[in-house]
């Protein structure tokens, strides 16, 4: 049920700022289906759909939130068909390029999230630009994952762990929650206060499985190239509602 369309910017920021709603994850899924339904192509959903990130992004800077992390590309896409994998390759790299300008004049940092070793040439490139280029802004922090898969980050983590362990960098006795979080691509960010995932299906398809320990979880039915500012904000609303006690009760 919708909490209020409508809500005016002042009492969104108000209640990002009093429940201290400071990171929001969003699984931004429906492309494909937002497409099929309006009878377009499956890489017509990924070109809404950056309409509607670039709207969201722009929104959650506006309200007050300090951190937005976004699945982009998981590491399970690679199974997708071989045209559809390369477009969105190639649509990662040219909205990076075209909204780059903009997002460092807004002091948006920009941070990549994932394994971008298999990534190819061109478009690393174009990521570690534009994160160096935004590497001192101070506004939105921006994560976006790419190549991205929980477990994979878990694993990767693990096996540096036992490096470190083995070359008396440390001590199996050192080895702990906080310790692990620092091996992680989110070391020095603050784990996610909301995560949103739009399209209705609810499940965390192998995203910040770690992070999400004691995070609220709201799921919308409403497909991602259709998510916008009004969404944005009937989910920070509901997140007022929420009590979180983060196990304690």
């Amino acid at each position: 049920m919708a909490v209020n369309n409508k809500l005016s910017l002042a009492p969104v920021q108000e209640i990002v700022l009093n429940t201290k709603l400071q990171h929001i994850a969003i699984i931004m899924d429906g492309n494909r289906r937002w497409a099929k339904k309006h009878l377009l192509p499956s890489m017509s959903g990924h070109n809404a759909g950056v309409k509607s990130l670039k709207t969201i992004v722009s929104h959650a800077a506006e309200i007050g939130v300090k951190y937005l992390t976004v699945y982009a590309f998981s590491t399970e896409n690679w199974g997708r068909k071989k045209e559809e994998v390369d477009f969105l390759m190639m649509l990662l790299g040219e909205t990076v390029k075209k909204e780059l300008d903009e997002l460092h004049k807004n002091n948006v940092k920009i941070r990549i999230i994932g394994n971008m070793e298999n990534l190819n040439p061109e478009l690393q490139k174009i990521l570690e630009y534009s994160m160096n280029v935004t590497a001192a802004n101070t506004g939105l922090n921006l994560q976006v994952a790419i190549n991205y898969g929980s477990r994979d980050e878990i694993t990767q983590a693990m096996k540096k762990i036992v490096k470190d362990v083995q070359a008396e960098k440390l001590s199996p006795d050192d080895i702990n929650s906080d310790l692990i979080s620092n091996y992680l691509y989110t070391s020095d960010i603050p784990d996610p206060d909301l995560l949103i995932r739009t399209g209705g299906d609810q499940r965390l398809s192998n995203y910040l499985l770690w992070q999400l320990a004691y995070t609220e979880i709201y799921v919308s039915d409403t497909l991602w190239p259709d998510f916008g500012k009004d969404e944005l904000d009937e989910a920070v609303a509901e997140f007022a509602k929420r009590e979180r006690r983060f196990g304690k009760g």
